[in-house]
């Protein structure tokens, strides 16, 4: 027989949507309990803070909305109650002072996620938020009551509202493993397909670069798919290449990938000097100097520039300084396909936005709120993330408490 407990508000997942949900909540005086699948919480923000944790932008307002794309409208409220400002704001006031590095991305001065994690916990239970981990979210039973497997067995959980936080289908191993999904499609609340995103993609290299130059950086270098062009850098790896500039054209790669050809990054590998500057470069005599040679005092080309200029370049254009220099400036790239979900940063696609009330509720699930990740949106890496994951879950305990108000709570 399974336990039964009552609390005011479950949350299902003990990621940056849930917690914040949790504290709000907590805050406003509701018995909060939060149920998380794995032994511990925060795994995935602790594995963000391996690289600095980058918290949010600096950018302004209207371009940061504008990197959620089709999804800003629905997420604008939510961004504007709680934006990069209020992220900043709500980490000092944990004891987390931040900084804004010359990218505009914003970092812990600690440069890691478990201070503010600790701080936060630590808030959450001076507020009573019990969190239960090793809880695995199974459904709902035939009285619309949560139902979890545990260590111990089942246990079943009566709440006057529900919220979802569940993550999308990247890493898998830190809990965001999608199994949602089928669940909640079986409820008829409407899913678009989870897929990769700010993932790297396969390129089909040349054993000679792919062995020799595998882990290189590529910088500067200027990238260009459809009408979309960024500066940037990318690493080449075994499979193709990954880093911050193929996640901000991820989307741009994938929408060209769904025509079912490879798609092609235009590379410009040498942003600094124009094409007729490089033709005149390259047209100096070499005399017994190499081509490389030649590359690399007249044109700044050398090391994995030069291996991609092999690579992908018409060998006849070694012989004609004039297309050479046009290869240099406009190198095609063929990417043949986004790499597994389960190595993405992210994933997009989820709940449909249509699904959800202006509360952030279900329509077909009344009671039940989602937020996070798992809902469809998407964004390149640069705080982005983050940022919607804090809003989205702080709007929907708004919801919730509206919710609970028009409920007699």
């Amino acid at each position: 027989m399974a336990d039964t407990y009552d609390c005011d508000v479950a949350i299902v997942g003990a990621g940056p949507a849930g917690l914040m949900a949790a504290e709000l909540l907590s805050a406003r005086g509701l018995a909060v309990t939060v149920f998380e699948a794995m032994p511990s919480v925060g795994r995935k923000l602790l594995l963000a803070g391996k690289g600095g944790l980058n918290l949010t932008h600096t950018e302004d307002v209207d371009a940061f909305v504008a990197r959620y794309r089709e999804a800003a409208p629905h997420l604008l409220p939510a961004l504007e109650a709680f934006g990069p400002d209020a992220v900043r704001a709500w980490a000092e006031d944990l004891g987390v002072p931040t900084f804004a590095g010359s990218s505009g991305r914003v970092f812990p001065v600690a440069m890691k996620a478990s201070p503010l994690l600790r701080a936060w916990l630590r808030r959450l239970g001076e507020r009573g938020v019990e969190i239960r981990t090793r809880h695995r979210w199974t459904g709902f039973d035939g009285n619309g009551r949560l139902t979890f497997d545990t260590p111990g067995g089942d246990v079943v959980i009566s709440a006057r509202a529900t919220l979802l936080a569940l993550g999308g289908a990247s890493w898998p191993r830190l809990g965001s493993n999608a199994a949602w999904v089928p669940i909640l499609s079986s409820m008829g609340v409407a899913i678009r397909p989870l897929t990769a995103s700010n993932c790297g993609f396969d390129v089909d290299w040349s054993p000679y670069l792919r062995d020799r130059f595998a882990g290189h950086p590529v910088k500067p270098v200027r990238l260009s798919i459809g009408g979309t062009t960024i500066d940037g850098e990318f690493v080449v790896t075994r499979h193709g290449i990954e880093g911050s500039a193929a996640y901000t054209l991820g989307r741009d790669i994938r929408d060209a990938l769904a025509l079912g050809v490879p798609a092609v990054v235009t590379l410009d590998l040498a942003p600094g000097r124009s094409a007729e500057r490089l033709a005149a470069e390259l047209s100096a005599p070499r005399g017994k100097a190499s081509m490389a040679s030649q590359l690399r005092k007249r044109a700044g080309i050398a090391g994995v520039k030069a291996a991609l200029l092999r690579e992908c370049a018409d060998p006849a254009v070694f012989g004609d300084p004039v297309r050479l220099a046009e290869a240099i400036k406009a190198l095609p790239l063929p990417i043949l396909r986004p790499r597994p979900i389960e190595e993405a940063i992210s994933s997009a696609g989820g709940i449909a936005l249509s699904a959800l009330d202006a509360n952030g509720m279900l329509n077909a699930l009344p009671g039940v709120f989602a937020a996070g990740e798992m809902l469809d949106w998407d964004a390149p890496t640069g705080g982005y993330l983050l940022t919607a994951c804090l809003a989205t879950g702080r709007a929907a305990a708004q919801g919730i408490l509206r919710h609970l108000g028009a409920a007699g709570g």
